[in-house]
Parts: C-alpha cells; structure tokens; sequence
C-alpha cells in the first residue's frame, strides 16, 4: 500500500490530456491549432506542471523524478534513436504492383516492425510502397492493411516494437520475454491479415484497368538504397537496449548509484543518434523528407502524459479497477488503446495487474503474471491499429498517402469500412486460442 492516498480528482488531468490528444485533432479549426508542437507543449506544461508542484507539496517528489526521469526520458531517446537510424535509410523505387510484390513488402514491414520500431519500418517503407502502388486505382485498402499490419501488429516481439512495450521494459520484463511466450499470437495475426490482404488485393487487381496496369508494368523501375550506414547504427540501438541494463551491468541496479549511471543507456542512444546524424550524407535525408517534427510532436505530448499519469497509476494501485481475468485485460487495454494512446493505456493496466495476487508457483514476469502481462502487450500493440489516433505512426502514414494524392477514409470511416469489420475478428480469433 502506498503511503500517500491519491484523490480521485488528481486523475482529472490524465483524462483531459488524453482527451486532448483523442479529440481536439477532430474539431474544426481548433485541429489546425493542435498541429503545431509548440501548442501541444503548452497543453502538456499546463496539465504537467501543476500535477507535479501537487506531489512535490505532498511528498511525493520521489515518484515524479522517477518518473520523468527514468521513464519518461528512456521512452524519448529509444524513439529518437531508432527515428533518427531509420530516416537515414533511403528505399526508393517502383515496383511491379501485383499483389505478390505488395503482399511482401507488407510482410518484410510486419519484421521489421518488432526490430526497428513499428515507426521506423513505417517511415522506412511506406514512400517504397506507395511509389509502388502509384500506378493502381484500387489502393485505399493497401494503405490501410499497411498501418494495421506494419505500423502497429508486427511490434509485438521487442521492447524496440512499440512505445506500450518499451514502458513494459523498462518496468522489468526481460528483452527476450515478449519473443520467447508470443510468437505464436504475432505469427498468427500476421498470417491472417498477410492472407485477408493478398485476396482482397487479388479481388481489387483483376479490376484494375487494363491502361492502368500497362503503366504499372512500363514505369516500374529497380529499388535503390542509400544511407546504409544506418544499419550500423540501429544494430547498435538494438545491442544497446539488450545489455545496457541492471542485468548485465549491477552498478545501474544500485540503490545508491549516481543518475548518470542509471542513465548510461541513455548516454549511449545520444551517441548514436550523434553518430547517425554525422556519418549520413544530408541528401539522404532531404530524398526521404526527413523532418524533426514527428518525434518533436511524440516528446511534447509525452511529456504531459508521463506527468499526469504518476498520480493516476499511484491511484490505481491503491483502487484497483474491477478487472480480474486475462481476456478482459485483452478487450479493456485494446478499448483504451483504440480510442486513447497505447503507451500510458498499457501502464494503466499494468498497474491493475500488479495489486492481483499471483496463483501458487508462478513467476511475476515485471510484477504482474505472465497471462496479463500476454493480454495487456496484446491489447495495447494489436488494438491501437483500431483507430486513426490509437497509435503515433497511423496519423504519420495516413497524412503521406494523402500528399501522394490517396483519398484515405475519415476518422469514423477508417473503423466502419476496415478496422471494425477486418481486424477485430481477426484479433478476437487470435484471443480465443491463445489467451
């Protein structure tokens, strides 16, 4: 039990920031205001600080620096490091689009995703993808299939997957954990949507018009890629998330070691980030239309929520919300994974877990057992691929494809038409044989 009792009205600034981020995109005129980083920033700082000069005066300043400190800054550097590596790789090309070559391209993006970030193989391939794709008429559904299967559900076998699984990490699941106990769940959502994608692209590619595939067949052209370096520098980013921890150094675990070296992960994600940005040649990044923006937006909005969010998991763990079974913690995370973000969703789910005692013999896996610890990285990964604003990458490719002059659904739409009726199926199949 904590020391100090969390009222309930402390968790009113979580929810209006996680507000913030599901709703003011959608109102008019005001979405145009959200857009800019510096406007989330003030939302974040005007939620954030308050919250923390509360805990301060209440003697909890401990579990604030622990969390901005410890938490909250990890999450940004991992997201940096694997974003800058990544936008130094340039794939460029115009494939033959039949729905063999895009059914791969999908299939090397849901890999990828568990190892590079699922933000990182969806900026690295969607501008090969949607060249690809250029020459089709039918190719809204290839869009979509491509956020699900690359920006969201191919995450599921790393920390360096998605943001939900990183925060996971840190809490104390083992790198190796999510690889060893769910690749079956991720091997099967893959086949199923690899499958559903194939024949539905299939259907679409015997429309097509005759011009149309003429083109595509006149105009393909070889891929090429530069900034090969960078594959240097994400292998370091992998090497350094793996053994740069309390397990394979001590002294980071001591009670009483210096910040410094609690953070010489940290350190060295800024050294590669360094080494990344010097050692690529800058036309690489204007060929991939690299911008700082995307990852300036994620710290800004983060910083809030990391903030808000130490007195409502503190709240949590001292009311636990009346979910006992591993499915529910499957639907419940992915609802609040779809419809909110599913980084703090995961914690907040997390920090349920851990106040369920554990069954006779079994071994906490970051405090919580093994089964809830399989349906929350199940519903926050799978689940955030529901919605446009469930995960960071989705609102990344949809804003792309439309630059490229791709008509992508509405908000409302994108559920109707696709997530609602392809991808909840698939998700609770996968649920019912494995969890």
């Amino acid at each position: 039990m904590l020391e100090h009792l969390i009222p309930a009205w402390m968790l009113i600034p979580f929810v209006v920031m996680l507000l913030c981020i599901a709703v003011l995109p959608l109102i008019p005129h005001v979405g145009e205001w959200w857009e800019h980083n510096v406007h989330k920033l003030y939302v974040s700082l005007i939620l954030g600080v308050p919250v923390g000069f509360w805990l301060c005066a209440h003697g909890m300043s401990h579990e604030l620096i622990h969390q901005m400190i410890f938490d909250y800054v990890p999450f940004i550097l991992l997201l940096m490091a694997l974003f800058v590596t990544t936008g130094g790789i340039c794939i460029r090309g115009d494939l033959k689009a039949t729905p063999q070559t895009n059914t791969i391209i999908l299939a090397i993006g849901w890999v990828l995703a568990s190892f590079m970030g699922t933000t990182g193989a969806a900026m690295l391939l969607i501008r090969l993808l949607l060249a690809t794709i250029s020459q089709r008429k039918y190719k809204v559904h290839t869009v979509l299939f491509f956020i699900a299967i690359v920006a969201n559900c191919g995450g599921l076998l790393s920390p360096l997957g998605d943001p939900p699984l990183f925060l996971l990490f840190q809490k104390g699941t083992p790198f190796m954990w999510w690889l060893q106990n769910m690749l079956p769940e991720w091997a099967l959502t893959g086949a199923l949507l690899l499958g559903i994608y194939f024949v539905i692209d299939v259907y679409f590619y015997k429309k097509e018009p005759v011009e149309n595939i003429m083109a595509d067949v006149r105009e393909s052209t070889k891929m090429q890629a530069t900034g090969l370096i960078n594959i240097f520098w994400l292998l370091c980013v992998v090497a350094s998330t793996m053994f740069i921890n309390s397990t394979y150094i001590p002294a980071m675990g001591g009670e009483h070691a210096p910040w410094y070296l609690k953070l010489l992960r940290e350190w060295v994600f800024i050294a590669i980030i360094a080494g990344s940005w010097l050692t690529t040649k800058k036309e690489v990044r204007v060929k991939n239309n690299y911008s700082w923006t995307p990852i300036l937006e994620v710290a800004c909005v983060f910083l809030g929520i990391f903030a808000t969010m130490t007195p409502a998991l503190m709240f949590l763990q001292q009311n636990p919300l009346p979910v006992t079974a591993p499915w529910q913690f499957v639907y419940c995370t992915g609802a609040l994974s779809a419809f909110l973000d599913n980084a703090p969703t995961a914690m907040v789910f997390h920090a349920t877990a851990t106040t369920i005692p554990l069954a006779e013999g079994v071994e906490a896996v970051a405090g919580i057992a093994p089964e809830f610890m399989k349906a929350i990285s199940m519903g926050a990964v799978f689940f955030g691929a529901l919605t446009y604003i469930g995960n960071g990458p989705n609102f990344m490719v949809k804003s792309i494809a439309e630059q490229e002059g791709i008509d992508m659904p509405s908000f409302f739409g994108y559920m109707i038409k696709f997530s609602l009726i392809i991808l909840l199926p698939v998700y609770i199949i996968v649920q019912i044989i494995f969890i």
